[in-house]
């Protein structure tokens, strides 16, 4: 079903992103400077405005986005926004091969593939770990669930934005390993923020905390990326926004929950990112979470 990318640019596989929001517009910006035919999708036309004074295709229209690709790209806010973009539009997915790159539930995304099968299509789930900066570098961490002869299909493709895409296994394995890890990012993210605000207010220098914790097994570069903004409390210009972040542990909590595992730390961290985003961080950098500790 899925064509092979060609040099040739008539016979090339053709590409719809759907959703221009932090992560979708870098990453159909890769694709067209790789000479790829691509259409950019968004509901809201102003998000298109400036791919268009690039001479990228652009269009609000969903049928004319999946017309026009053989490979639709999903970089949609969560999985209402798939449901009302993809399926309550009445689209035609016959022959079409979806690609969810966006951060969902297993269960979601295994529920995507049997509806998009049903439809004719074909099913991959391929969520990242980076933010804009891997996404412009194409230096993504990506991670593939689905049939591994669909994958292998797509693999070049998917170059443009990781050196190495990752083969997990079945669909929902991909998500799962992808809301694992962002749980990580929210108790990683928590902890250094609990710390840094005791340390502060305990007088100590955040230098030498810096210090000792950098040379030590505890240390994680996230928390060297995050210092600066937590220490001047400057969460403008996010790459991750603490609102997706709290959509996240959502999700986790909700999967964890079907398997029996004990969430008791994770809940006590969602507390801390509700009363953020409810304090008016929602669209800030999720390190703003340090506002709702250090209170």
């Amino acid at each position: 079903m899925f064509a092979e990318i060609s040099s040739k640019g008539e016979s090339m596989t053709k590409v719809a992103v759907l959703g221009m929001g932090l992560m979708g517009y870098p990453m159909i910006l890769r694709l067209a400077q790789a000479q790829i035919p691509v259409i950019a999708y968004n509901r809201t036309q102003a998000k298109l405005e400036s791919l268009k004074e690039k001479n990228i295709p652009v269009t609000s229209n969903i049928h004319e986005a999946i017309a026009f690709g053989d490979v639709i790209i999903l970089m949609l806010s969560d999985i209402g926004a798939i449901q009302e973009v993809i399926f309550d539009s009445g689209v035609d997915l016959e022959g079409k091969t979806i690609i969810q790159m966006g951060t969902i539930a297993p269960g979601e995304s295994k529920g995507l593939y049997v509806t998009i099968q049903e439809k004719g299509g074909d099913y991959l789930e391929a969520p990242v770990l980076g933010s804009i900066p891997e996404v412009k570098s194409g230096k993504l961490l990506l991670m593939v669930g689905g049939d591994k002869s669909l994958f292998r299909a797509v693999e070049e493709l998917l170059t443009h934005f990781s050196p190495k895409p990752l083969y997990i296994g079945e669909i929902g394995s991909a998500a799962a390993l992808k809301l694992a890890l962002n749980q990580m990012i929210a108790g990683l993210t928590s902890t250094f923020a609990l710390s840094l605000s005791y340390i502060q207010k305990q007088g100590v220098e955040v230098e030498t905390f810096m210090e000792i914790l950098r040379n030590s097994a505890l240390y994680a570069p996230t928390f060297d990326k995050k210092l600066q903004r937590m220490c001047d409390h400057n969460f403008s210009n996010p790459n991750f926004p603490t609102k997706h972040l709290l959509k996240d542990i959502n999700l986790f909590l909700a999967s964890a929950q079907t398997i029996n595992l004990n969430t008791t730390t994770l809940e006590g961290i969602k507390e801390i990112t509700t009363l953020a985003v409810e304090n008016g961080e929602a669209d800030s950098d999720y390190s703003a979470i340090i506002q709702a500790i250090d209170n």
